[in-house]
């Protein structure tokens, strides 16, 4: 697989929540690392996104925001 985008993390499919319309994906990068996605459910299905699956994510933006406390 080849992209443009320059930020790829690889994970784990940690839980997968199903809506009407939209499917939350959470990924482990690493133990206690979890990144959380909303993509179509007919993208997931397609995708076959299950728990223990491994995959992407995949992270283009113009911009990234950085805050502190």
């Amino acid at each position: 697989m080849e992209i443009s985008a320059r930020n790829s993390l690889k994970g784990t499919v940690k839980k997968v929540m199903h809506g009407s319309v939209n499917t939350e994906i959470t990924l482990e990068l690493a133990p206690g690392v979890e990144l959380v996605s909303i993509i179509t459910k007919s993208s997931a299905e397609k995708l076959g996104l299950v728990e223990g699956k491994q995959a992407y994510a995949v992270i283009k933006a113009s911009d990234v925001i950085v805050a502190v406390d």
